[in-house]
């Protein structure tokens, strides 16, 4: 797409996470090696933006999210767009379209499996046949998940001539605030699957984001409050667990099962030692399993809403941003018994700082690194950026990923 004007535009980028991006993305690529621009449906407010960063010759488009000739204008004039307009289920959907209709490659931030599915099955093929390529989960949703597991099936091949057939992920450490436009996300998918039946039976389904020809049916494990040896602690349930472990599986599916048809995965969090640790998983589960009963009771979800849960448009402070952290280690088992550990560490809060660095160095990847022979699809970070990511996130976004003897 050398014809194209610009390399990516970052659409949304008004919004809490859009402008951290904008503000990266200023700093990460004032050398012009990417030709950017910023999008979104109030020129005041991409005005606003670019005064305060002091954005000098990056261009401002608008367009609103539910303006299909516009969002056609945007696609026309780059190779990527990067998108940070959630909940993406409310606001997504034209845009994906556009994208996969225009050959015009896409990534976002989207946690929301449910729309993930529904946008696979409306536009894969359409993709397809003009080459757009579509990259949902670029963010802590999903890819240290889905990048730590490729990281570790690759070195378990290089180590032992096969992959492994388990990897149990652990949060070992975690400090961040979450923002409005997650619950907001989070609030609007539990709205979806209380008046939806099918919805809920979807949301059991671990495979739901694997093709449908997807040969996969062992049960996969149910994390409970238990002390875990391998881990050396308690553990608790891991909220996002439910979007990284399907975007982990369709990266096995897409790269022809090399992981194994009876791969297993999942995800905890490690709450600590003795007692503490045990009460702490305790609190951590009852306490993920309250907010979510409370989000599908109206009166109890307006409570929250209103009272208790931020807004959206609000976030960790930057302070926060800098001072968070995440700690996350892979345990792997071949067939055989073979073991290996791996580890992915970030230096900024997960959901915004990390993330926020995360997804713009994904755009630069698609942007640059892909070759043009892959076609396009819904792919997911792993199967399509892979290595040349990582070797971005290691270099450029403090993201540190390694093999424990």
């Amino acid at each position: 797409m050398a014809d194209k004007k610009f390399d990516i535009i970052v659409y949304g980028a008004t919004s809490f996470v859009g402008q951290i991006i904008t503000r990266y993305m200023h700093a990460q690529f004032a050398d012009g090696s990417i030709r950017w621009a910023i999008a979104g449906r109030s020129h005041s407010k991409l005005q606003n933006v670019s005064d305060a960063i002091g954005l000098s010759g990056v261009e401002i488009i608008v367009a609103d999210a539910a303006d299909e000739d516009a969002l056609r204008k945007i696609c026309a004039q780059t190779s990527v767009v990067m998108s940070t307009v959630g909940p993406y289920a409310l606001y997504g959907d034209i845009l994906v379209k556009v994208c996969a209709t225009t050959g015009t490659h896409y990534c976002d931030l989207t946690g929301e499996p449910q729309w993930i599915r529904k946008m696979q099955l409306r536009h894969e093929a359409d993709a397809i046949k003009s080459g757009a390529r579509i990259v949902h989960c670029c963010g802590f949703d999903s890819i240290p998940s889905d990048l730590g597991v490729h990281f570790l099936q690759r070195n378990a091949l290089e180590q032992f001539g096969q992959t492994c057939a388990r990897i149990d992920m652990r949060v070992v450490s975690m400090k961040g605030g979450a923002s409005g436009g997650t619950i907001a996300s989070m609030i609007n998918m539990v709205k979806e699957a209380v008046s939806d039946a099918d919805l809920r039976r979807e949301l059991q389904d671990p495979y739901s984001l694997c093709p449908q020809n997807h040969q996969f049916s062992v049960t996969q494990p149910e994390v409970k409050i238990a002390y875990d040896t391998v881990a050396g602690g308690w553990i608790a349930p891991f909220i996002m667990a439910g979007i990284n472990t399907r975007v982990v599986h369709r990266s096995n599916a897409l790269s022809h099962n090399s992981y194994g048809v009876d791969f297993k995965y999942e995800e905890a969090v490690v709450t600590g030692q003795g007692s503490s640790g045990k009460r702490k998983a305790k609190a951590a589960h009852w306490g993920v399993n309250a907010l979510m009963l409370g989000l599908a009771v109206p009166p109890i979800r307006w409570l929250l809403e209103t009272f208790v849960l931020p807004k959206p448009g609000e976030g960790p402070s930057e302070k926060a941003q800098h001072e968070g952290m995440f700690d996350i280690v892979f345990f792997g088992s071949t067939a055989r018994g073979e073991t290996i550990q791996c580890r992915v560490t970030g230096d900024r809060d997960p959901g915004y700082g990390s993330t926020a660095k995360m997804l713009s160095q994904a755009a630069a990847c698609l942007a640059k690194d892909v070759p043009d022979s892959v076609p396009g699809g819904f792919w997911t970070p792993a199967t399509i950026l892979g290595d040349m990511l990582i070797a971005r996130l290691q270099a450029h976004a403090g993201l540190r990923f390694e093999k424990h003897a």
